[in-house]
């Protein structure tokens, strides 16, 4: 049978990332497979998370991804549960398949002390074909996720949750990876640091080779717990400077880059289209 373009894309892209390849040299990875011309994300990893699709079950979610243009997804537990059996992940994957999406992320995942309850997280990734696990760790967590990166070669991206959460501030999630295992990083929601009074552009620079997500959503108003999203752009975050800045530390071929639209929950669908536009547009002026 022969293999759809966005699948070839991401076997392309998988190899390149196995090989240690990086965002900056993805072009020329694409024009050796002859699919620079398919991708209007020039080989950056641009999804959805799932979250933005809360009102919607797992088969509908897919189809309005895929309706995107969008070829991968972190989904969280409404639309995969850690509990799934193997035959639900079977059967969820089949689905992503089916419409070209590739699982590059699951989340947002807790952790504590006990590190079998950790363990189940890690083998339901492993069985699910996740490489980024997007997480909320404990400060007692560290210790039992030292140990499982490195068994499992998955990474843990520490989630800044907004005002008052455990990883509100730049500080408090380079204070967590410090001397950690290199694979546990963070994932970097630019919302949420917008309503802590962060620049997320910043916590990229500041974070460096650790960002292995991002969650891209805008916000109205800077330290505001209220504040609410926006189409991208439109507000706080200025979207080519932080493609800039993921170009810059040379963000990993395999991480996971997601849109994240809160949002409108019961018909989001048409301000996600305008928040692609925006990716898309963004990243030809980076990669120009």
């Amino acid at each position: 049978m022969p293999i759809s373009m966005p699948r070839r894309r991401f076997l392309a892209l998988s190899a390149a990332a196995a090989a240690g390849a990086t965002l900056t040299e993805i072009p020329r990875v694409l024009r050796a497979a002859n699919l620079a011309a398919d991708d209007p994300f020039s080989g950056w990893p641009i999804g959805v998370q799932s979250y933005s699709l809360r009102k919607f079950n797992t088969r509908d979610a897919i189809r309005h991804i895929n309706g995107m243009g969008l070829h991968f997804a972190e989904f969280y537990s409404k639309h995969l549960a850690i509990d799934a059996s193997p035959e639900q992940i079977a059967a969820t994957k089949e689905l992503l398949a089916a419409a070209d999406i590739t699982l590059n992320a699951h989340g947002v995942s807790s952790f504590g002390k006990d590190h079998e309850a950790n363990r189940k997280i890690f083998e339901f990734a492993k069985r699910a074909g996740i490489r980024n696990i997007t997480a909320n760790p404990r400060p007692e967590a560290f210790d039992s996720l030292d140990k499982l990166v490195a068994e499992y070669d998955i990474r843990i991206c520490i989630h800044n949750h907004g005002p008052g959460a455990l990883f509100d501030k730049i500080s408090s999630v380079l204070e967590a990876v410090q001397g950690r295992d290199p694979r546990i990083g963070a994932c970097v929601d630019t919302g949420h640091f917008i309503r802590s009074g962060e620049d997320p552009i910043e916590a990229v620079l500041k974070i460096k080779d650790r960002v292995f997500a991002c969650h891209l959503k805008d916000d109205t108003h800077k330290g505001d717990k209220g504040s609410h999203n926006v189409v991208i752009g439109q507000a706080n975050l200025d979207v080519p400077g932080m493609f800039k800045a993921l170009q810059q530390i040379k963000f990993p071929a395999d991480g996971a880059i997601s849109l994240e639209y809160e949002a409108n929950p019961d018909n989001p669908i048409d301000d996600m289209k305008q928040c692609v536009a925006v990716i898309r547009e963004s990243i030809a002026k980076v990669t120009a």
